[in-house]
């Protein structure tokens, strides 16, 4: 039987899988598990049709209005709230900076295309100056806001309005300047990069030249948990300030310390370390660093998932003879097995929403996939399908998308499925090898990376 430990004692080379605790299993027969998971996640509302009637640029050499009509609508698209409507379709123009004519708006509005959104992008010294306008049948257009930023902000200052029209349609957060952490493999080493979470301006963290692993999110957005292989026999958990690159060590046990999960509130950490023998989950204070043993059991205990109340986690343990997932409380009471069909589930990933564990399951084929699974283990379904190999699932925050790696396309390269299975998305094709993604918490307070915003 395969442990993460006994995986991570491999070279990088050796390992076919992700270290970071890759479990996959068998999964139910197609037909059932698609009935409940449709059933589990159908929507309470239908998409709202949406009209991008594109942005006036003054015909900038650049064409930073049809830059933005196209980012615009692809996170729209992604966010599945809206459905866009073709503008050409639409009939209206925009008629310079005076905007389209109000009846025509009226009319687009009537024959259902419930809002219609537009801009004008002008330039102030080396800054864009984006100008938007929402329209949604009342008698007046959306007030006016001006988005401020460099010229090499023009995709953000794109996804922040995705974003305000995602919040201002549902109440809630939009994802489209989340970012997503991973792993890849370029010259020989496997480093932490940071990437938009559609797949553009990787920024490369660590620079150690040998291998750093299973990257995790601060809730606020400004450090990285991860584990850092010093050596093939040590590996020790690690922080990053992404603002400053400045890196502490957090967890420095004997033998190995891996998979770092933060609680959803910061104030805890839990990890897998083998300094008992074998592997068992431990939380450490992120204050005080007091440490608190939560597994203690001859099997291998890993990869900790935690719910976001905070209250329970989930983990791999091989103690029923194989790989599976299990369910205990933060304390590390109440410990309950999750998974029982197939002989591998592994790597669990609570959902945001507290309704769904993603995890890594191997089929009745004998291949690696993401399947579902609710908490109660009253439903299931696999995710993903095909003779690829599909590993290290995590949840966008607002619980309608996952990322995760597949080699579908030959090498290893990072993924975006919709959780109902549908519209996967490739992030991203430098490198050899690309894996173990990280998605961010939304952003909800603005932050100095971020254009400046001005009414």
């Amino acid at each position: 039987m395969t442990t993460y430990a006994n995986l991570a004692m491999k070279t990088v080379a050796g390992v076919a899988l992700s270290l970071a605790g890759l479990g996959l299993a068998g999964s139910l027969p197609q037909s059932d598990a698609a009935d409940v998971y449709l059933e589990a996640t159908r929507p309470d509302f239908q998409k709202i049709p949406i009209g991008i009637l594109g942005f006036h640029d003054g015909a900038l050499p650049s064409r930073p209005g049809k830059e933005a009509a196209d980012v615009l609508g692809a996170d729209l698209r992604r966010s599945q709230v809206f459905a866009v409507a073709e503008a050409s379709k639409l009939g209206i123009a925009l008629n310079g900076t005076s905007g389209p004519a109000k009846h025509k708006l009226k009319q687009a509005v009537e024959s259902g295309v419930k809002v219609l959104v537009w801009g004008t992008i002008g330039t102030r010294d080396l800054d864009y100056l984006l100008d938007r306008f929402i329209y949604d049948g009342g008698d007046e257009t959306g007030a006016s806001r001006r988005l401020v930023g460099s010229t090499a902000l023009l995709r953000q200052m794109t996804h922040r309005l995705a974003d305000e029209l995602v919040a201002r349609y549902t109440g809630e957060p939009g994802i489209a300047r989340t970012r997503i952490a991973y792993v890849s493999e370029q010259k020989g080493a496997r480093e932490l990069y940071v990437m938009d979470y559609d797949g553009h301006a990787p920024r490369q963290i660590t620079y150690d030249g040998f291998l750093n692993l299973a990257p995790q999110w601060s809730p606020d957005r400004k450090f990285l948990v991860f584990t850092s292989y010093q050596s093939r026999t040590r590996q020790n958990i690690e922080i990053v300030d992404l603002s400053t690159g400045k890196r502490s060590p957090l967890v420095s046990l004997a033998g190995l310390n891996i998979t770092p999960a933060l609680s959803p509130d910061g104030t805890k950490l839990a990890f897998a370390t083998s300094q008992d023998g074998n592997s068992e989950i431990y939380t450490m204070d992120m204050q005080t660093k007091a440490l608190q043993r939560l597994t203690v059991h001859s099997a291998g205990d890993l990869s900790p998932s935690w719910a976001p109340t905070g209250k329970e986690i989930a983990f791999t343990s091989d103690r029923g003879g194989g790989p599976q997932v299990y369910l205990m409380s933060s304390d590390g009471s109440n410990v309950r097995r999750l998974t029982f069909d197939g002989d591998y589930n592994a790597a669990p990933a609570w959902s945001p929403r507290g309704n769904w564990i993603a995890y890594v399951c191997r089929s009745e084929q004998r291949q690696y996939k993401i399947c579902l699974v609710s908490p109660d283990g009253q439903k299931r379904a696999q995710l993903t399908s095909g003779a690829s190999i599909d590993d290290s699932p995590s949840w966008s925050p607002d619980g309608r998308h996952l990322a995760f790696s597949s080699t579908s396309g030959g090498k290893t390269q990072l993924f975006m499925i919709n959780s109902d299975g549908k519209e996967m998305e490739q992030l991203t094709s430098r490198g050899t090898h690309n894996s173990m993604p990280a998605w961010s918490p939304a952003e909800i307070q603005k932050v100095d990376a971020q254009p400046t915003e001005k009414k």
